[in-house]
């Protein structure tokens, strides 16, 4: 891998705008339509790449899964690579698929939830933008708590130990 540094500025520069990381807590109301604004400090992290487009999903968990368009399309090239003519390959595709949708940014950098989402998350009129890394999780604040009761603080220590053990062993 070379190293950043030894690379011209703007191919540097190039390198570092691709990668979005997203990251923090942001809580905000969902209006009786159902839009929510997109948090600034969230939006300073989209790429140009982006264009302030996304494609919102159900979440592994009971949350939305909102990717940037950029992020989306890796998201998808690793969805290319599902065996579909296992069952366990078309079941996952299907359930992880079924419900996306794409979205932008309104002229108020508002996201509309598709109603069928905003019910399954349990969002109504608060919505809390967690950023997690190359994608943001929109969670309802009753199921986030719900989520964060789950677990304890010494398990959260055992848990992202051993993680992270199993990322450096790559």
């Amino acid at each position: 891998m070379v190293e950043l540094t030894k690379l011209p500025l703007n191919v540097q520069k190039q390198q570092v705008s691709q990668v979005a990381s997203f990251k923090g807590e942001y809580d905000n109301a969902v209006d009786n339509k159902g839009r929510v604004c997109f948090p600034a400090k969230l939006r300073k992290f989209l790429t140009p790449a982006a264009q302030e487009r996304f494609t919102i999903l159900r979440g592994l968990e009971r949350c939305l899964y909102l990717y940037p368009e950029d992020q989306w399309s890796i998201v998808e090239d690793k969805l290319a690579r599902v065996n579909s003519f296992s069952k366990k390959g078309r079941t996952v595709m299907r359930h992880f698929l079924r419900t996306a949708e794409d979205v932008t940014l309104d002229n108020q950098n508002r996201i509309a939830l598709p109603s069928k989402l905003k019910e399954w998350s349990g969002i109504d009129d608060r919505a809390i933008f967690i950023g997690s890394g190359e994608r943001i999780e929109i969670w309802s604040p009753d199921n986030l708590a719900a989520e964060d009761e789950e677990m304890d603080f010494e398990s959260y220590q055992e848990l992202f130990e051993s993680v992270m053990t199993e990322v450096d062993e790559l």
